[in-house]
């Protein structure tokens, strides 16, 4: 489990996050949703330490992340993936060598262990044959999958995952979706997704975070958030709707 507690983040004397209070559950898959400038990215980076907040506690499991000595805050990332919005893949690097990287960094298993432990990702991830590849050849939906094997690899507690589904068709899009849920329920992973898909909210959205104006405005499930009667979510959730019929 992951706690924001009262976070506050702000940037040149303006608001981004404004005493911000929500729980991501272990086990689920728990989606951050709101507008371009909402603060929902912002909270995500914030989550991950990539950027100090000013007031409040982030904790994962009880531990203070917020107020971490570094040698502690290794050891923790150590227990987070991380599947970044276009999939962040080494060029120059196979398939099979993307995966393994991370376990080169943090891990000191044989080399043999690590071609296992990649070729076990590859195959949860339905990729086989694809070890020697670069991902210049491969579509944007295997290099997703690509990704989510090598987020996996270390045996994550933590996933998280920015704009999972940016670039992809809406088939590609509900594998990828499909694939997030049935690993965070397998590994049981606090798993905690960026998106502005109302797709993915209304296929996998077991905790649905509302960001509205830097302040968290509702939240629910996937089956709560079309009854919810808030009007800026209904807003929300209409303006997204109306977008993607527009570009199918």
């Amino acid at each position: 489990m992951i706690e924001a507690r009262n976070i506050c983040k702000s940037f040149g004397g303006s608001m981004v996050l404004d005493d911000v209070s929500v729980t991501f559950e272990r086990g689920k898959t728990n989606l951050i949703i709101g507008a371009s400038g909402s603060g929902k990215t912002v909270l995500m980076k914030c989550l991950v330490g990539l950027f100090k907040i000013e007031q409040g506690k982030i904790l994962y499991d009880e531990r203070i992340f917020s107020a971490m000595p570094s040698s502690e805050l290794k050891e923790l990332r150590r227990e987070i993936g991380m599947l970044f919005q276009g999939g962040a893949l080494f060029d120059s690097m196979t398939v099979e060598q993307n995966v393994i990287f991370p376990l080169s960094m943090f891990t000191r298993l044989s080399l043999s262990d690590r071609r296992d432990r990649a070729n076990f990702c590859l195959q949860r991830v339905n990729l086989e044959n694809v070890n020697h590849m670069y991902p210049a050849v491969l579509s944007g939906g295997m290099k997703k999958r690509v990704a989510i094997a090598r987020a996996i690899s270390m045996n994550p507690k933590y996933l998280f995952c920015d704009e999972p589904n940016s670039g992809l068709d809406p088939q590609t899009a509900n594998v990828i979706d499909r694939l997030i849920s049935e690993i965070t329920q397998e590994y049981q992973m606090t798993t905690v997704v960026n998106t502005h898909d109302m797709n993915s909210v209304l296929e996998i959205g077991d905790k649905v975070a509302f960001i509205y104006k830097a302040k968290l405005w509702w939240e629910g499930n996937k089956e709560e958030i079309l009854e919810s009667d808030n009007p800026e979510l209904k807003e929300f959730v209409f303006a997204t709707e109306l977008t993607r019929r527009l570009k199918q």
